[in-house]
């Protein structure tokens, strides 16, 4: 069992940065695929990024050079810096803990999000 709590989230101006963070509780934390998601209202949750226990990462194409996604084993925590925000990166961002992939159907466990609010 895996419990995820985000923080980090706020309201920011288009071209500002954020930081989010997500505490993992188990033991098992390292053994799991990271990832952020997010849903705007009225959309669908969408990938942002993962990243596996030896590092490696993936992004969604809209992400790149703007997210960086990191992961502290030692802390069970995974981040995701988030610079040259847009009024379109406006969404609930999620951490979640899975196997693999870029589907939400590949994670077990959520955390209850935070609000990223990013103004025009």
């Amino acid at each position: 069992q895996v419990q995820l709590v985000e923080s980090g989230g706020g309201l920011v101006q288009a071209g500002g940065s954020l930081r989010l963070s997500c505490a993992a509780s188990g033991r098992t934390f390292r053994t799991y695929v990271m990832g952020w998601f997010r849903q705007a209202p009225g959309k669908e949750r969408e990938f942002v990024a993962a990243i596996g226990w030896i590092g490696e990462i993936s992004y969604a194409e809209a992400m790149k050079g703007r997210f960086t996604i990191s992961r502290d084993n030692a802390k069970n925590t995974v981040y995701l810096q988030m610079n040259s925000l847009k009024p379109e990166d406006t969404a609930v961002y999620y951490c979640a803990a899975g196997t693999y992939g870029s589907t939400p159907e590949n994670y077990d466990y959520w955390g209850q999000g935070t609000q990223v609010t990013v103004s025009s």
